[in-house]
């Protein structure tokens, strides 16, 4: 196998992964969305705290954020761009997610993601995640409702 093809091969298997994980976290599937992050994860997320460190802490993380909605979410992920190297690799792309929340209240936000990922053992995971969103410096107020 030439490295383009290698190359061609690992960014092939990691957008199934991405569409894996955009499956499992539309249907709030806690164990689905864990399967892609390495037991080590870093992640730095819109919500507290400021950095989970490890699967434990992430665990819970995915539990809370999932309990704050009812019924299932919409998931998009378009557009990801994969740049994959023999071991380590990595994917960036605006994602939105559509719910309503317990209290009743719609979202429907656009994320900015990254994810770092390493091949370990054959499998590639997320060893660290960005996700973020766009802040007005004057007010400090996350601004949710941009759209691409």
């Amino acid at each position: 196998m030439t490295i383009e093809e290698n190359r061609n091969k690992n960014e092939a298997v990691i957008r199934e992964l991405i569409e894996g994980f955009a499956r499992a976290l539309g249907a709030k599937d806690v164990d689905g969305c864990m399967s892609v992050f390495a037991p080590e994860i870093v992640s730095f997320d819109i919500l507290p705290p400021l950095q989970a460190v490890g699967a434990e802490t992430f665990v819970k993380h995915w539990q809370e954020f999932f309990e704050s909605y009812q019924g299932p979410l919409y998931v998009e992920f378009p557009d990801v761009s994969v740049t994959a190297g023999d071991n380590v690799a990595f994917s960036y792309c605006l994602h939105r997610i559509v719910g309503t929340l317990k209290n009743g209240h719609q979202t429907d936000f656009w994320l900015r993601w990254t994810a770092g990922w390493r091949k370990t053992n054959g499998k590639w995971l997320i060893v660290h995640e960005q996700v973020s969103v766009p802040v007005d410096l004057a007010s400090g107020r996350a601004l949710l409702d941009l759209k691409p």
